[in-house]
């Protein structure tokens, strides 16, 4: 039989401590001691004024936000509600039963007067990622990357199609000077600034296609900044991609955050840049990183030269060639140094042609041998019979990546990525809500991404400490 509680127990007042209430190896106990969070009030500080009344303490706010990621709310709605109820909240806060929990209009309002548009989120990040550092769990000499999409809080459905120019990439420049050069050693003249199209080939078949120098793309009409993602079987979504580089231990170093159309190998030059000027509490920790560890989307030949031309190593997978089923190998075509042609497995050469504007070399066979020849099937459905073999003219990098590829050691390294960044992702979206977004625009979405990763590298760090000093005490 059970028996439900009397009214007058119900209605009586008790006297308890949060001591009484509250585990002590509850998580709010572990974040608490993790940091030093009088630091946060000051790094607000600036943002608040000296006159009027008394302002919520900013520390409440944060952890309010902390409670919101690390215990998987998503919502701050939700978060002010149980930091209403929960005890254990109520403690981490430092508000008593007696004392009102900021709602959600405070918070909000907070937000849109003080903080957007600063860099205290920023500041935020370096402060928790500076006490992993300081306790010596930050293991910087390889350190892995990679990208993850979260879908944006956009209806597929509602688009428009827009007209938009193909932005130029960080190392145009550089690479518009060395395809000038490799254009002079060849007896060709430069290339013109400015054109409007641009010739290429496709390799298996060797057919001329214009390169284009804008494109159409879809925009959602809910949230212009997402951009429409699709990969694989997968089905195709607005979303945000979110890039980020860990530790082996899987502590994030550093986030960066683009529309979900922006290629990996694209978003990858601002957040290389970011990582080796990520420290600002200690700048000269970037010259501990030795290994540059990516997935097979990082193999490009500008992504390998920008590693190698920092001092550091490209640790990147083999990558299958983008061929056609039923053609040959670009590997069955043997490049000849000192001729600069190639030869290919019919016995015939490839002579260099022009370098385009892509920074391709391409190499073109004699239409009249290759007419004749038992493999032009295998080799070619061109009309003319010609087969075109591209080079890039940074392709020696992404041969010294494959000749480190196979030194000793180096698989070893790229394993741990399963045990690093993929795993933080995995986490971050079970437990942190980076499956979805409920924001929209840029720049809330960076916001979000940079407090769930700062979160998630502070509950890594309390979890460890809580860790070493069990261990310290039962030694």
């Amino acid at each position: 039989m059970t028996c439900r509680s009397s009214d007058s127990v119900l209605s009586s007042i008790q006297f308890f401590t949060f001591d009484q209430v509250i585990p002590q190896d509850h998580l709010v106990y572990k974040l608490d001691r993790a940091i030093d969070w009088s630091k946060i009030g000051q790094l607000a500080l600036p943002l608040y004024s000296d006159k009027g009344r008394m302002a919520v303490n900013p520390v409440i706010l944060f952890k309010m936000l902390v409670i919101n990621i690390v215990f998987g709310y998503n919502s701050m709605r939700r978060t002010c509600t149980e930091c209403q109820l929960n005890a254990a909240y109520r403690w981490f806060l430092g508000l008593g039963f007696d004392q009102k929990i900021p709602n959600y209009s405070t918070w909000c309002q907070n937000y849109r007067r003080r903080y957007a548009g600063t860099d205290i989120f920023e500041q935020i990040f370096q402060l928790i990622l500076e006490s992993c550092f300081k306790e010596g769990y930050i293991q910087l000499e390889s350190v892995f990357g990679d990208s993850t999409h979260q879908k944006a809080n956009a209806n597929k459905h509602h688009y428009m199609i827009e007209q938009i120019q193909v932005a130029e990439k960080a190392y145009t420049q550089q690479l518009n000077d060395e395809i000038n050069e490799d254009r002079a050693d060849h007896g060709k003249k430069p290339l013109k600034e400015k054109e409007n199209t641009e010739l290429g080939f496709e390799e298996a078949t060797g057919k001329e296609i214009k390169v284009q120098d804008s494109h159409e793309v879809k925009k959602s009409t809910v949230d212009p900044d997402a951009g429409l993602f699709h990969k694989g079987e997968k089905e195709k979504c607005f979303a945000y991609s979110h890039s980020i580089f860990t530790d082996r231990n899987g502590f994030v170093l550093t986030v960066e955050t683009k529309a979900g159309n922006v290629h990996d190998s694209v978003s990858f030059f601002d957040l290389y840049e970011k990582l080796l000027n990520g420290f600002p509490f200690s700048p000269q920790l970037s010259g501990q990183i030795q290994n540059i560890v990516l997935d097979a989307g990082y193999k490009t030949p500008a992504i390998c030269r920008e590693i190698l031309k920092s001092g550091r190593k490209p640790i990147l997978p083999y990558k299958r060639s983008a061929r056609k089923e039923g053609y040959l190998k670009k590997s069955e075509f043997v490049y000849d140094e000192e001729y600069d042609e190639y030869l290919c497995p019919g016995g015939h050469e490839l002579y260099y042609s022009t370098t385009n504007r892509n920074g391709y070399r391409e190499y073109k066979s004699d239409p009249e041998k290759c007419a004749e020849c038992p493999l032009l099937e295998q080799c070619t459905h061109s009309k003319n019979h010609q087969k075109v073999i591209t080079q890039h003219v940074w392709w020696s990098y992404v041969e010294k990546a494959e000749e480190i590829r196979h030194t000793r050691g180096t698989k070893e390294i790229y394993s741990k990525r399963k045990e690093s960044v993929e795993r933080t992702f995995a986490e971050v979206k079970e437990n942190n809500g980076m499956r979805f977004t409920r924001l929209r625009g840029m720049e809330k979405n960076k916001v979000q991404a940079l407090l769930i990763f700062a979160c998630h590298n502070l509950k890594k760090l309390a979890l460890w400490q809580w860790k070493n000093r069990k261990m310290a005490i039962g030694a």
